[in-house]
């Protein structure tokens, strides 16, 4: 049997550390296979590693972890790994407890389903940094966890189990120490110490005398659902009580008894803290070799952190805890396959491919899920890491690759490959096999020049594809989405290489960069400048490092970075905007106005579905957003993506004045229309967000060759154009949330910091335990580049800043207003910041400073415009 789970870390000072290092007792980071990771001290990429792990009764499982990186701009990383993942260990540090990451991969996690697992790591520091005592500990570890319990209640509407150490789904961890352990293990640890001589323990450590007083018949499982909570052991019954008022005082000190969490576990750990800091060496081998841990003279010699290792190595082994937690909580891939299919898998369930990955057969067809491509240390190949729901797969196989746009009716995304290699990731190693069955994570070889992101590789046969055993047809896995990073990278970057002959090699290397990292992406302008969108600074300078010295090898020049910027409406278009076809045999009429708050993110997020039957949709739009029924049901597209578009296009028609039958005939041309029309708005041509474009009425020639696609879809695009610029257009801008660690006396010292790039602070919140405030705040993207660093060089390194993208936000003023002077060299005010980003952007892009009136708008139009001087920023538009 095996059982898969990703490792998600959770962001520290000194960088992520990988459980795997608390498994081996710290040392090497051992995941983090990159030089530029080895670098930074920062994970960077996510490592898969697969390790034979015995649990605390001595069987051995096949253990894949996927460590993942734990900085937000990394996030896609995490998306890719749960993906395909049965099960979620998140780590959390001890002092700092839940942040901004943790809280974006909860609810990752909540979204995909996964069984959900807490190890709390770092907790030597509550020892040596913050110096609590045991009961000030046990509280601080205890408010972790009823943090972490109550995010996932509240986001989860109580589907979660509830976390707790006595149910075995916590863990608690040292990686700078190397040491991982649950309850359970830990009882079965200390149960163990009965067979020592207790008169030779008590000479360093009083505290466990008093195992005596557990009796020798205490199962580990049973003394560990007694370790945590409100559990105190009486002295004189060597009963567990509830309340420390029923128990008799301890004889020696004439005090209640503590709990057994701090008695049993924190008292020890701080003991064996304070021998390893400031006791002499024989007295150092004395106690440990009481504990069962030999020291050598090197190692008593040695500073206190090596010491400090060795011993906890020695003491705890190998970490059982984690292992045990990991069987019990984690299904196994046949156990978890059906939910992972219902969730990820894009066609209908009841075909007999479904079947057999439900079943996890390894004699079923081919299906391989592939979330990830690893680089090759040569850069111009990838490893495609995936999870075989079904068949088995062997070098030298001929599969399909089908990439995210495969369907069974247009399969122009598909391609044929052969299997070169098969691999099973062992982290900066790996190792070949012969054959791979289902239920196992592997990498292959050979099959990656047809995949952009995500694939779906089936066998080459013709059984997966409805042959005569009657599969059916075989569908692809979802695409990777991105909704609680903000669905797409917002940052940008124009690059081009030094040397104008290399453009080729930058262009095959900008391919290669956008297969490597899930959440970027590149484009080409029309000005012909090359596009790279990253997710912030970081995240673009790994990328631009690796296309300089992994993938092209060239040098590459940067422009400033920049942000995406999007279009809206804030009214009701002024007039019906009327375009004509260039036969002048058909006539189209639209309006825009706003969308109701908060339906752009449900779309967005994929929670409003055209496939649903016209009542549901229908109901929908009705009771959450006050729809009128008409409206409601005559919803034809969004934009500009046909799935996730924040735009709607509305059939607002009647029959009594629409031949519909005409009208629906040139539907797929008018939503290609409206598609095309809010992908590339008429400001600066940046995408539309957040707008219902109406049709209200239209005027179709009776033949089918006038009303063409070449006729109605540059129309429809005009027309989309024209309604948004009647219904007084603006911009909008990213805006990152910050969450800002720093002590609290420098707290109104960040106020000035942030105002001077138009951010504000929403609140600031002590951390409990610790001497740290935690402040969230608002930042626009486009003004976020340096503020980290500013922030530290203002702070004197105090303050710690994490920040993901939050929401688009209106950019103050008229971006259409010709009034508006612009000086160069000096900051826009806030009313002209909106004019200043729009035409900074249309230079940028190769385009004139202004919208030109007679592109988007016939002449009859022009000439109402003219007359018609209430529609507010038309004004400005110029011929």
């Amino acid at each position: 049997e095996q059982t898969k789970v990703p490792f998600s870390k959770g962001f520290g000072i000194h960088g992520p550390r990988s459980a795997m290092e608390a498994h081996r007792g710290g040392g090497p980071r051992t995941t983090d296979t990159l030089q530029s990771e080895q670098d930074r001290q920062l994970s960077i990429k996510s490592c898969p590693i697969t390790l034979c792990l015995p649990d605390t009764r001595g069987k051995t499982y096949a253990l894949t972890t996927i460590d993942c990186p734990g900085h937000t701009n990394f996030h896609d990383e995490s998306v890719a790994s749960l993906r395909v993942a049965d099960g979620a260990a998140l780590v959390v540090d001890a002092i700092e407890g839940i942040m901004l990451h943790t809280e974006m991969l909860l609810r990752q996690i909540i979204s995909e389903g996964l069984p959900l697992v807490l190890i709390i790591n770092k907790i030597d520091r509550l020892v040596l940094e913050l110096k609590l005592p045991p009961d000030d500990m046990y509280h601080k570890l205890r408010n972790v966890i009823d943090s972490v319990n109550a995010y996932v209640s509240h986001h989860s509407n109580g589907r979660y189990p509830k976390l707790s150490p006595d149910r075995g789904n916590v863990i608690f961890a040292s990686s700078m120490h190397g040491y991982a352990f649950s309850l359970e293990s830990f009882a079965t640890q200390y149960l163990d110490q009965l067979d020592f001589d207790v008169e030779e323990e008590e000479d360093a450590f009083g505290s466990f005398k008093n195992h005596g007083g557990l009796g020798r018949n205490l199962t580990p499982e049973a003394f560990a659902k007694r370790l945590w909570g409100n559990a105190y052991l009486d002295p004189k019954t060597r009963t567990f009580q509830r309340r420390s008022n029923e128990c008799a005082p301890d004889p020696v000190t004439g005090l209640s008894p503590k709990r057994t969490f701090v008695q049993f576990v924190l008292e020890p750990l701080y003991k064996m803290y304070t021998l390893c800091l400031g006791e002499p060496e024989k007295d150092v081998e004395k106690a440990f070799r009481s504990l069962g841990v030999l020291l050598g003279k090197e190692h008593l010699r040695s500073s206190a952190r090596p010491l400090m290792r060795v011993v906890f190595r020695k003491y705890f082994g190998t970490s059982t805890g984690f292992v045990d937690t990991i069987v019990q909580h984690v299904p196994s891939p046949a156990a978890a396959a059906k939910g992972k299919v219902a969730r990820c898998y894009s066609g209908p369930l009841s075909s007999r491919v479904v079947e057999s990955m439900i079943k996890c057969d390894s004699h079923g067809p081919l299906v391989i899920h592939v979330a990830k491509l690893y680089a090759e240390p040569d850069g111009q190949s990838f490893s495609a890491f995936g999870r075989i729901y079904s068949g088995s797969v062997k070098p030298g196989d001929r599969v399909k690759v089908l990439g995210e746009a495969y369907t069974p009716d247009d399969d122009e995304d598909m391609a044929f490959a052969t299997v070169s290699s098969v691999w099973i990731p062992r982290g900066r190693t790996r190792t070949e096999v012969m054959m791979a069955r289902a239920g196992n994570w592997v990498l292959l070889g050979g099959v990656d020049s047809d995949i952009i992101k995500t694939a779906t590789i089936v066998g080459a046969g013709k059984s997966n594809f409805g042959g005569d055993d009657g599969d059916g047809e075989i569908h692809v896995f979802s695409p990777l989405k991105f909704p609680h990073a903000g669905g797409e990278s917002t940052m940008k970057l124009a690059v081009e290489p030094l040397n104008p002959a290399e453009l080729p090699k930058m262009i095959e290397g900008l391919r290669r960069v956008s297969k490597s990292y899930p959440m970027s992406t590149t484009r080409v302008e029309e000005s012909g400048e090359h596009i790279l969108f990253g997710t912030g600074e970081l995240y673009l300078d790994c990328l631009m490092h690796d296309l300089r010295t992994v993938y092209s090898d060239i040098e590459v020049k940067v422009a400033d970075p920049v942000v995406g910027f999007r279009e809206t409406v804030v009214e009701t278009s002024s007039i019906k905007c009327t375009s004509e076809t260039a036969n002048k045999r058909n006539t189209l009429t639209f309006t825009a106005e706003p969308l109701d708050d908060g339906l752009a993110e449900k779309l967005e997020a994929g929670k409003v579905n055209l496939n649903w039957d016209n009542k549901k949709l229908g109901r929908f739009f009705q009771t959450k957003y006050d729809w009128d029924l008409l409206s409601s049901r005559s919803v034809w597209a969004f934009g500009s993506s046909p799935t996730h578009g924040t735009n709607i296009l509305l059939d607002d028609t009647l029959p009594s004045e629409v031949d519909k039958s005409l009208l629906l005939s040139c539907k797929p041309s008018i939503v290609q229309g409206f598609q095309w029309a809010t992908r590339e708005g008429p400001l600066c041509e940046e995408p539309v967000r957040s707008t219902k474009f109406k049709i209200l009425d239209v005027a179709l020639a009776d033949k089918g060759i006038h009303r063409g696609g070449g006729q109605i879809i540059p129309t429809a695009r005009k027309t989309v154009h024209s309604a948004l610029l009647t219904a007084t257009p603006r911009l909008m801008e990213p805006w990152y949330q910050l969450q800002i660690q720093c002590p609290g006396s420098i707290v109104n010292a960040i106020q000035p910091v942030l105002a001077k790039r138009r951010g504000h602070i929403v609140h600031d919140k002590p951390i409990p335990g610790s001497p740290l405030f935690s402040v969230k705040a608002f930042i626009p993207v486009l003004d976020s580049f340096g503020f980290e660093t500013d922030l530290r060089t203002f702070t004197q390194g105090q303050a710690m800043v994490h920040s993901v993208f939050d929401h688009w936000a209106i950019v103050p003023g008229d971006p259409l207003d010709k009034n508006i002077v612009l000086y160069p060299l000096e900051p826009s005010p806030p009313k002209c910041l909106a004019r200043d980003f729009l035409v900074k952007t249309r230079r940028r892009k190769g385009l004139s400073d202004d919208v030109s009136l007679s592109k988007f708008f016939d002449e009859g139009m022009r000439e109402q415009l003219l007359q018609n001087q209430n529609g507010e920023g038309m004004t400005s538009l110029t011929n």
